[in-house]
């Protein structure tokens, strides 16, 4: 069986489908490479004397970075002479970086995560990079209005699992794909086609420990997910909790289940905890067109309009079955 690789199936998806243009194909090529990168340098975080660990450390020398920021960086400089983007936005900056006037300039925004979960690094736990890809509107400065957009207009989106193979897996509006990186040749493999994330389920992901602290749809589905056969769903439900969503919601995909991270009563002021530009619209994107659900429990993630760049909602997404079960409970209150 011939081995298709990450160029090859963007090839198809421009030339056969033409699903995407040549511009996006090739920025996409390039995020691959700094994800690369990214995975060689998460390889070696906690050795001290490369380029520093993803968190505190009396050993660790002044010069070294974390490496959430040298993700960012490499992002950030891999992306910025290729010409195929206005401007690009992480949860590490503050404010877009816009392209500099010595590069030429291309009609794409670059949204990411550049590594999600960091702290998991002390415990060798696998953490991710998220990106999207929206375009930046005809005649608008590419400044942090011009990000502000559902993600129902992203035009690519996708994540990479840094574990023990690196996976990328990605969508350009035609489904789901998955490639594995081959480290020796350093080339991208695509390793499953049309993923979709199972409606049977047994699994689910949230944080039990804030229980106190949920709204009562949230209580009382993860209460019948926990009474297991003798309770109203007649089966016992198993939870899973990485705490890294690349990684939870990766076994979502592949295992299918319900991901939850519900807005809690410990601070009313904040609506929830994940980013919707940097972590739930690029998921919202793979699940939808993975054939599941990605919701705040009231609106459908992609049709949010962001008012900030950092702005936090709450998230629940996966296996369409389970999520319109949760929502059925959030439209009786």
């Amino acid at each position: 069986m011939e081995r298709v690789t990450l160029t090859q199936y963007l090839l198809e998806q421009q030339r056969d489908r033409n699903v995407i243009t040549g511009d996006l194909r090739l920025l996409i090529e390039v995020v691959a490479r700094a994800v690369r990168a990214i995975s060689v340098n998460v390889g070696k975080a906690n050795i001290s004397r490369t380029v520093g660990s993803g968190y505190a450390s009396d050993d660790e020398p002044p010069h070294a970075e974390p490496i959430h920021q040298v993700a960012n960086e490499i992002l950030l400089m891999s992306n910025e002479w290729g010409g195929h983007l206005a401007a690009m936005a992480s949860d590490t900056m503050t404010e877009p970086y816009v392209i500099p006037n010595r590069y030429p300039k291309g009609e794409y925004l670059l949204v990411f995560n550049p590594l999600d979960a960091t702290n998991n690094l002390e415990y060798n736990v696998s953490v991710g990079t998220i990106f999207s890809v929206l375009q930046c509107p005809p005649g608008q400065t590419p400044d942090t209005q011009a990000f502000l957009q559902p993600g129902s207009r992203q035009h690519a989106a996708g994540y990479a699992l840094y574990g023990p193979q690196t996976l990328l897996v990605l969508t350009v509006g035609s489904g789901v794909v998955a490639f594995t990186l081959d480290r020796e040749f350093g080339t991208w493999f695509l390793t499953q086609r049309d993923m979709q994330i199972p409606q049977e389920t047994k699994e689910f992901a949230i944080n039990h420990s804030n229980a106190r602290l949920w709204d009562a749809p949230i209580t009382r589905y993860i209460d019948e997910l926990l009474a297991g056969k003798d309770g109203p769903r007649g089966k016992d439900f198993n939870m899973r909790w990485v705490a890294s969503m690349v990684a939870d919601m990766h076994r979502l995909i592949t295992r299918g289940g319900i991901f939850i991270y519900p807005k809690d009563k410990r601070d009313p002021s904040k609506p929830g905890r994940l980013r919707l530009l940097y972590e739930a619209s690029p998921m919202a994107m793979i699940v939808e067109q993975a054939g599941g659900k990605a919701s705040t429990g009231t609106q459908r993630i992609l049709d949010v309009v962001p008012e900030a760049l950092d702005q936090r909602i709450p998230v629940v997404m996966g296996s369409s079955s389970e999520v319109d079960r949760l929502l059925g409970y959030y439209a009786e209150m």
